[in-house]
């Protein structure tokens, strides 16, 4: 079993070691610090098995398992989020509360082994979970390549759908996320974020006025002078929340 520790802590990580040294049977291929790290290794090394700490500066436990994937399977670390524990014991592998002893361990390891070959959607909906607790989102992550994008939600200015993928305009930027756009829409702050077309959310924000298009359509026209499309629906929200 090829596993990766993830821990911003040298001595948690060292603990993990250690317990691991009584298994002869698992290899450990890669010890990262932060989340950036780790998204980078667990993309490039696909390890079996991710021990994952929760609670880390920059990126967090659930933010490294939306960025990497669903491939690997996860055992969680965390030393006093009871929310996320059970929020997430059905569907991690398994959780372990620091400080863990080398029993508990091992039943994580154990019940890991069991589980590993199981269908790959318990950590897709793990992760769709972990966003839906923790929303509104304060913030974006995109994966483009090796490299990882963190937006604030507060300087997205409008989101454009485009097919199961989604194109997010910030600071004079797009971006695209591998994300449906109905599903962004949940987890976006409803009282910043409008839809106001089948294809666009704008940040309310970012919105300079809004002018008739032709005689029966509507255009949001933001204050980088971009206009977008109006629905008949949207007109009426976005005309309420702009009086």
């Amino acid at each position: 079993m090829r596993i990766i520790i993830v821990d911003d802590e040298m001595l948690a990580r060292g603990v993990v070691r250690e317990y691991l040294s009584e298994h002869a049977d698992v290899e450990i291929v890669a010890e990262c610090a932060n989340g950036f790290e780790a998204v980078k290794a667990i993309t490039e090394l696909s390890p079996d098995l991710v021990f994952l700490d929760i609670q880390m500066p920059k990126l967090d436990g659930f933010e490294v398992a939306e960025l990497a994937g669903s491939k690997t399977r996860y055992i969680f670390a965390t030393a006093f989020d009871q929310y996320a524990i059970k929020a997430f014991e059905f569907h991690a592998l398994d959780y372990l509360l620091k400080p863990f002893s080398q029993q508990r361990f091992d039943q994580a390891l154990a019940h890991a082994r069991a589980n590993l070959g199981a269908g790959d959607g318990a950590v897709e909906k793990m992760v769709r979970e972990a966003t839906g607790r923790n929303k509104p989102l304060g913030r974006v992550l995109i994966r483009d390549g090796a490299k990882v994008h963190v937006i604030n939600a507060d300087k997205i200015e409008h989101v454009e759908a485009q097919d199961d993928y989604v194109q997010i305009r910030s600071e004079g930027k797009s971006y695209l996320k591998n994300q449906r756009m109905s599903e962004l829409e949940e987890q976006l702050d409803g009282e910043q974020f409008l839809r106001i077309h089948r294809s666009y959310i704008v940040n309310i924000a970012f919105v300079d006025r809004i002018e008739q298009a032709t005689k029966d359509s509507y255009a949001a026209v933001l204050k980088d002078g971009s206009k977008l499309p109006i629905s008949r629906t949207g007109y009426q929200k976005i005309k309420t929340v702009m009086q």
